[in-house]
């Protein structure tokens, strides 16, 4: 997965929301965009286009989620939340440790680091997102995370404004869509991901690739048939989606053509709206 563009409503508010309280680190900036990453890796470009929040109820952006090497790098994140009294939510998936937060406008953030020796996800249509753990019980997968524990990976001398470290990345995006399977059938059928589970109950979806537990969430919870963020709402703008080759690029514009989808080519990419007008963008991975 490639950077997110969000749209927001003040360049200042949400500069310092992502450098000071996220990590992101300004590697460019003009009259309209500020591009953020970590290390030299492009993760999140803000585009002040907005005159609004985010709106509810609507299909759009759910979270963008960012992964980082260590607990060690989660742990400097929850600490700094924690201690500026922001807002947050730190989950324990099992698979994965994460916390959750909001920008100024109402964009979605998971920052999560990687744990599958502590278990897995696991999928079924009667019950939908559970997990198990390394001694086999079943977990929910939202359970609060074991703070302490998770705390102690710092020391005393660890820096508060420690920024996010080289080696971070877009793990994946989370969506909301206005009806499940449509959006299945796009980045699955179409696009090419494969389905890692899918539940009506639950009424979401994951969908990755090379066996990654999910590149995409889809879900339908801002509501069944939830139209698309209204003008001038703050919200995703698009989302990068890398290939590896430029085959590989060819053939999903090959099934997408078949399908009568259309495309647009903006440089090296090709844009593509999914059934609910979410807008990603496709290109060959820089080397």
């Amino acid at each position: 997965m490639g950077p997110v563009h969000l749209g927001v409503t003040d360049a200042t508010r949400s500069l310092r929301f992502y450098e000071d309280v996220v990590g992101l680190r300004q590697l460019s900036s003009g009259p309209d965009q500020i591009r953020l990453g970590a290390g030299e890796r492009e993760l999140v470009v803000l585009e002040m286009d907005a005159s609004g929040p985010v709106q509810e109820g609507h299909s759009g952006l759910y979270h963008l989620a960012i992964v980082v090497p260590r607990r060690r790098d989660l742990a400097q994140l929850v600490r700094r939340l924690l201690v500026r009294g922001y807002p947050n939510s730190p989950t324990d998936h099992v698979q994965t440790k994460s916390d959750y937060l909001w920008d100024p406008d109402g964009n979605g953030l998971e920052i999560y680091a990687e744990s599958p020796e502590d278990g897995s996800f696991r999928w079924d249509e009667r019950g939908g997102f559970t997990a198990v753990d390394s001694q086999g019980r079943e977990r929910s997968g939202r359970d609060p995370i074991d703070l302490e524990a998770l705390l102690a990976e710092l020391g005393l001398a660890d820096a508060l404004d420690q920024p996010l470290p080289p080696g971070s990345r877009v793990g994946h995006v989370h969506l909301h869509v206005s009806h499940l399977q449509d959006a299945v059938d796009f980045y699955h059928g179409l696009v090419g991901f494969d389905v890692m589970g899918q539940s009506s109950r639950a009424r979401m979806a994951f969908v990755s690739a090379g066996g990654y537990h999910h590149h995409l969430g889809l879900n339908t919870w801002a509501g069944e048939g939830a139209p698309g963020q209204p003008a001038g709402a703050a919200g995703l703008r698009h989302f990068a989606i890398d290939l590896p080759t430029q085959a590989a690029l060819e053939e999903v514009l090959e099934r997408l053509g078949a399908a009568g989808v259309v495309t647009a080519p903006l440089g090296s990419a090709v844009e593509v709206r999914d059934p609910s007008g979410n807008r990603a963008r496709l290109a060959v991975r820089a080397t």
